[in-house]
């Protein structure tokens, strides 16, 4: 699952408490949906690379990030990541 800029500013823009919640890492909610957006691209690139290990790098954290978010987790069938 794939998140365009657009979802990703709809979906902050419906947890309006963002910027004040503390995710359990100790960095704040809007810390880590930019690092949430970068391992996005950074998957992106990869995939456009073909880069697979590079793939499964960003995958690791994207699924780490949501998890930490409370998010739905993606998975990554084609890395064999559910």
């Amino acid at each position: 699952m794939l998140l365009s800029q657009k979802d990703m500013t709809a979906i902050m823009s419906l947890h309006p408490e963002a910027p004040t919640q503390q995710v359990e890492n100790s960095f704040s909610t809007g810390q880590s949906w930019g690092a949430l957006r970068k391992a996005w691209k950074g998957y992106r690139i990869a995939k456009v690379q073909s880069d697979n290990v590079k793939m499964t790098e960003y995958a690791t954290k994207i699924r780490k990030i949501q998890g930490e978010l409370g998010i739905s987790v993606a998975s990554f069938p084609n890395l064999g990541i559910s």
